[in-house]
């Protein structure tokens, strides 16, 4: 007979599912995605590419019809991949700086309401729903109309206008752990309010809220995009996702290129986002 000898205390790992393997490989290549789109950001100007608002050839050129400039050229002549790198770093300055604004703001907001309670905590309330009474697109409009359209003008009109779904998530987290022993237990050996906030609320509020940021950031690109395909969003001749396509409309029927790889740079990096943070979600429920 063979006898099977086990160790005590020991149990072999779970099986990984295909399931499992299909999302960490998703998240994995969503995050070299995120990665090289950073990369390609930041040192844009050490690339040997052409100038994104002046020409680099004949207008219209198709693709990998001349080097380096393998994705063409727009309707005036501007390389396309030149204005696409320049454009991703627009897009990920403005969705990158909204919202980290919407999550400190937010996040600092709803821990407030849930410590302070009372008239503070109603207070709160009021402010965001008043902010979230007005409609988000009209109010951005109404924005463009009054002040100069930028970078700096985008990262604040939508930091602010996304502060609301940070302070509910915020506050929710912080009401879960206000009955929590070690929160009872700081406030018995007289701890006080700084301490209370920053040491035993806020650091458990962090997690939920940076999962959510990842998502938002995905939805920042889309209204940045949008808005600079109406022509209130990045000004002209600053490359833009959402302007590249609006330029690129009215030749769609010889250069489909100049629509479709901005439209395509727009999707990839939404859904690694998306996907990013769903995983970041999913580990933060398991921990």
């Amino acid at each position: 007979m063979t006898a099977t000898i086990t160790t005590a205390g020991t149990s072999p790992d779970p099986a990984v599912t295909p399931r499992q393997k299909r999302r960490g490989a998703a998240f994995w290549l969503a995050t070299g995605w995120l990665g090289l789109l950073a990369l390609l950001a930041l040192f844009v100007e050490l690339l040997p590419l052409a100038a994104p608002d002046a020409p680099a050839g004949a207008p219209n050129l198709p693709p990998f019809a001349a080097f380096p400039e393998f994705l063409g050229t727009d309707g005036i002549g501007r390389s396309v991949l030149s204005r696409l790198v320049h454009g991703a770093r627009i897009s990920l300055t403005v969705s990158i700086g909204a919202t980290l604004l919407a999550a400190v703001a937010g996040g600092l907001l709803g821990v407030l309401a849930a410590y302070l309670r009372g008239p503070a905590e109603s207070a709160i309330g009021v402010l965001l729903d008043t902010v979230l009474a007005f409609p988000p697109l009209l109010l951005l409009l109404a924005l463009a109309a009054v002040v100069r359209p930028g970078v700096g003008t985008l990262v604040a009109s939508l930091g602010l206008l996304f502060v609301p779904p940070f302070a509910r998530l915020a506050k929710a987290a912080a009401l879960s752990r206000l009955s929590r022993e070690y929160f009872t237990a700081a406030r018995a050996l007289g701890a006080g309010h700084g301490r209370l906030l920053f040491r035993e609320l806020l650091p458990g509020c962090v997690a939920p809220v940076a999962s959510y940021a990842v998502v938002m950031a995905a939805l920042m690109i889309m209204v940045e995009g949008a808005l600079s395909f109406l022509g209130v969003g990045i000004p002209p001749p600053a490359p833009s996702w959402g302007a590249m396509i609006a330029a690129g409309k009215d030749f769609l029927a010889v250069a489909p290129q100049l629509v479709l790889v901005p439209c395509a740079a727009m999707f990839l990096t939404v859904l690694s986002f998306n996907t990013a943070g769903e995983r970041l979600r999913a580990r933060g429920e398991d921990a």
